[in-house]
């Protein structure tokens, strides 16, 4: 157990530091509150006739959302992921727009992605597994990574996109990832070079059995590893070489077994950064509502 929360807070502090509204107009569907415009979509949205960099941004029909971001793709303003994800004015509202997945940062609008502990019980301890992110992945090449990890695609409910995650990720089947438990919610609303992420993940963890091996179906994970418990807790705390949302998961994850003391004052800010964003320690920050 570790009282001393330094080396942890770091990875909250990376993944948190949007400073909101900062340079950024607001942006609204049908005249709900929905996200915040990159200064660089400026003039383009004036000239659409959906406002003004002063008084905002307003798109009154949100079922043009979808075509306006494929028009944004063409001209160059991002790169497409030719995946939609659904568009909330707040996460537990239903989706009231689509958008290209590359073009969430450029409107700040929320994300919602899975990710899951896979766990194994062994005589010694608890272990989990981790993968390695391919080489050629635009995000964070080559990092450790979850075993089951993605975002949320359109029409998809957060558990369905888990099980579509862990068969093409992991080989995992279906009987098994319905095993899976929920443990909550993190936040965080951070910097990144293509934008604004505002991102809400929902986690799971997953007790795998010691005969289960995980195997890649879609070429995303470069290869896995099952780890102890107490050497990823040490890869966590001194290292970088998790995707850097990874390491918040893990750290809940810690939390609730026992590795990092909540019973200190240091420990529930940890909790509290986790759950709510850093605006304790990042002034001006505006956190992800979830």
């Amino acid at each position: 157990m570790s009282s001393d929360i330094t080396p942890f807070l770091r990875h909250l502090k990376q993944c948190n530091t949007a400073l909101i509204p900062g340079k950024r107009a607001p942006f609204s569907l049908a005249g709900t509150a929905a996200g915040w415009i990159t200064p660089e979509l400026f003039d383009r949205l004036e000239k659409e006739g959906l406002g003004n960099r002063t008084a905002g941004f307003n798109l009154p029909d949100p079922s043009k959302l979808e075509a306006l971001g494929e028009a944004l793709a063409q001209e160059g303003f991002y790169r497409s992921h030719h995946e939609l994800f659904d568009v909330r004015t707040d996460v537990d509202k239903p989706a009231i727009a689509r958008i290209d997945r590359g073009a969430l940062p450029l409107f700040g609008l929320v994300a919602t992605g899975v990710h899951m502990n896979g766990l194994v019980r062994k005589a010694d301890g608890l272990y989990l597994w981790t993968g390695r992110r391919a080489a050629n992945k635009r995000l964070d090449p080559s990092k450790l990574d979850h075993l089951v990890a993605g975002g949320v695609p359109a029409g998809h409910t957060a558990r369905e996109a888990l099980i579509k995650e862990a068969a093409e990720e992991a080989s995992i089947p279906h009987n098994l990832v319905a095993l899976a438990q929920e443990t909550g919610h993190l936040v965080y609303a951070m910097e990144r070079p293509e934008g604004l992420r505002r991102d809400i993940l929902v986690c799971y963890d997953l007790y795998l059995p010691e005969s289960f091996e995980p195997e890649a179906a879609d070429g995303e994970v470069e290869s896995f590893a099952l780890l102890p418990l107490a050497k990823v807790f040490q890869i966590v705390r001194d290292t970088d070489e998790f995707k850097f949302n990874v390491n918040l998961v893990l750290i809940d994850l810690f939390l609730r077994h026992g590795l990092i003391d909540t019973n200190t004052p240091a420990g529930q800010q940890l909790r509290a950064g986790l759950n709510h964003g850093l605006s304790a320690a990042s002034p001006g920050h505006h956190p992800v509502s979830a």
